[in-house]
């Protein structure tokens, strides 16, 4: 423990553990959070952990930040069935499930630039339908175009 601490790695008052997000999707989880070789905080990642729900997994952990319901929305794009616990004080102060509704508002922008929405002179909400759960698949309200969802994790509001 001594050793741990003294490399900045102990006790930690809050910290956010990201679960159950789809194996190989925890990079594309830490761009959508704005998590880079820059953040001050804390971060650990693992990859590839056997689970028996998913076959295998990754696991994110964030120490002294909360994500908003911002953040928790953009997670529904790459990890749709992820389960986050709230760590606070040293025990799980609140186990949170990411939800994916039937319609995404203000999450992420249209990819086609001839939408309506990409009119700055229109000033309307961002809204995707969603299609499809698994695979995932989502529709411009406006448009009714279906998204790409490479393009679209680059276009989080």
């Amino acid at each position: 423990r001594d050793s741990v601490a003294s490399r900045g790695l102990g006790d930690v008052y809050k910290r956010q553990v990201i679960d159950h997000i789809p194996q190989g999707q925890a990079l594309a989880v830490l761009d959508m959070l704005g998590i880079s070789d820059a953040t001050s905080v804390p971060v650990s990642l693992v990859m590839n952990v056997p689970s028996k729900k998913m076959g295998n997994k990754d696991i994110i952990k964030v120490e002294d930040r909360e994500l908003t319901q911002g953040e928790l929305d953009r997670l529904a794009l790459v990890a749709p069935d992820a389960n986050v616990a709230i760590i606070r004080a040293y025990t799980v102060a609140e186990k949170m499930i990411i939800n994916l509704g039937d319609e995404m508002v203000n999450v992420v922008r249209c990819t086609m630039s001839n939408c309506i929405t990409s009119n700055l002179r229109e000033p309307l909400p961002h809204r995707m339908k969603v299609v499809s759960r698994d695979p995932l698949e989502l529709r411009c309200h406006y448009c009714g175009r279906p998204q790409d969802l490479v393009k679209l994790v680059k276009n989080v509001i």
